[in-house]
């Protein structure tokens, strides 16, 4: 099956668009994430994934204090530097202290 010149780049130029569509669409939800302070708010999912850890060991840090964090209509927000700073809290002398 051969596909002619102009069949092809017609396509192309679907696909192309189709592309830019998305793009967009992603720029729009970038810009929708919630924001405090000029820092981009995470939930426990992002959370989760960015340490690699369960839901409830993110909750056994959070009710011993280890990891700040504040609700917004129930749901449960940390901001990236506060992610940091546990990371930092946690990792002491090229170790992982046990938490």
């Amino acid at each position: 099956m051969n596909i002619d010149r102009v069949e092809f780049l017609a396509w192309m130029e679907r696909i192309m668009r189709r592309f830019d569509i998305l793009a967009g669409d992603i720029e729009v939800r970038e810009k929708k994430r919630l924001n405090f302070e000029g820092e981009m708010l995470l939930d426990n999912h992002d959370v989760i994934q960015m340490l690699n850890i369960t839901y409830r060991s993110l909750q056994n840090y959070r009710t011993k204090g280890k990891i700040k964090y504040f609700m917004i209509s129930g749901k449960v927000y940390y901001t990236n530097s506060q992610v940091q700073q546990f990371v930092r809290d946690c990792y002491h002398g090229g170790k992982l202290k046990q938490m």
